[in-house]
């Protein structure tokens, strides 16, 4: 038995030599690891070895079928290797094939923008809960029970006393009950209002609201904020106007325009042929605001101010329907 081990071990060499492609080699697999090879054929007489014997035979045919086989691996994979490529498998006037790569998302990239700009004027960025209680939503910002934004109707409620948030408002809260002034944050998030879905409405959007108290904070800061933001957002050479407001948690409150960014101010049919597009609300903190989160009262003063993330999208782009940035058509899409 081990003569045969040993004569099959120096045939396998020899016809391994003479195996030049991978078809010889794999006629050389067949006929020593096949199922009626040279090797199996030998393992089936080990039954009729001495017992004494039958240990070792039995490692020497297993050492043999793995040097075998590791060797033939060996060759196979150099053959491969080494092959030259047929030049009829490769047609080089076919094109290659494309891969899209990703795009930042018209919101995310308008987003982004806008935190950056308030960033530049040091401004931090905080985030809190989409789902909220009354508290943080109405109570704490001076918006009475009798109020029609806190109709069932007008607000997404879970439950009693809990409900999505419907403005980024209630983080300004929840930073003021737990920082001490000087405090200077925006505070980007989605909201939620049951508002019926059109071309300028929907259920869900992205708002940015902004956060400054101190001692000494006037309406002036306010100003010169929001003027830089309009200009670094839209152009140098666009203007602001402030219109006189009202909102329950500042006192006094503006609504804030710009000069339209497709007339230059002349007047023209996306501006109502005003020159003025209206882009965000803001004002000084009413003091009620400060009592509800216990600051002393006349110590501090403060500025707020808001946007919708998709409103300022839509005029910084140019774009008519608010439904466009969530029905994931790449054709929309594509085009940032």
């Amino acid at each position: 038995m081990k003569n045969e081990i040993q004569n099959i071990k120096k045939l396998f060499e020899e016809d391994l030599i003479n195996a030049k492609d991978a078809a010889s080699l794999e006629a050389l697999r067949v006929k020593y690891l096949g199922r009626k090879g040279i090797i199996a054929v030998l393992m089936q007489k080990l039954p009729g070895v001495a017992k004494e014997l039958k240990p070792k035979v039995g490692k020497e045919l297993n050492l043999l079928k793995k040097d075998v086989e590791g060797k033939i691996k060996i060759a196979q994979s150099t053959v491969l290797k080494n092959a030259p490529q047929k030049a009829d498998n490769i047609d080089i006037t076919l094109p290659g094939t494309w891969k899209d790569g990703g795009k930042i998302h018209p919101l995310t990239k308008t987003l982004n923008e806008v935190n950056d700009i308030f960033i530049s004027l040091g401004f931090k960025i905080a985030e809190g809960p989409e789902i909220e209680r009354e508290f943080y939503n109405f109570e704490a910002l001076n918006i009475p029970l009798e109020h029609p934004s806190r109709d069932a109707f007008d607000t997404f409620y879970i439950k009693e006393d809990v409900l999505l948030r419907s403005h980024t408002s209630t983080v300004q809260i929840r930073i003021m009950e737990k920082t001490n002034p000087p405090i200077q944050a925006i505070m980007p998030g989605r909201v939620y209002r049951p508002d019926a879905v059109d071309a300028s409405h929907s259920f869900m959007f992205h708002q940015v609201e902004g956060l400054m108290v101190d001692k000494g904070i006037k309406f002036s800061d306010l100003k010169g904020v929001l003027n830089i933001f309009a200009k670094q957002m839209f152009g140098e050479k666009t203007k602001t106007r402030f219109r006189p407001s009202f909102f329950p948690f500042t006192e006094p409150s503006a609504e804030v325009d710009v000069s339209c960014i497709i007339c230059k101010g002349k007047g023209c049919r996306v501006c109502s042929h005003t020159g003025w597009l209206e882009i965000l609300g803001a004002g000084m903190v009413n003091p009620k605001v400060f009592e509800a989160v216990g600051y002393p009262a006349g110590k501090y003063t403060g500025l707020a101010f808001g946007m919708g993330v998709e409103r300022i999208a839509m005029l910084k782009y140019g774009i008519d329907d608010i439904r466009l940035f969530f029905e994931n058509d790449l054709r929309f899409l594509k085009q940032f």
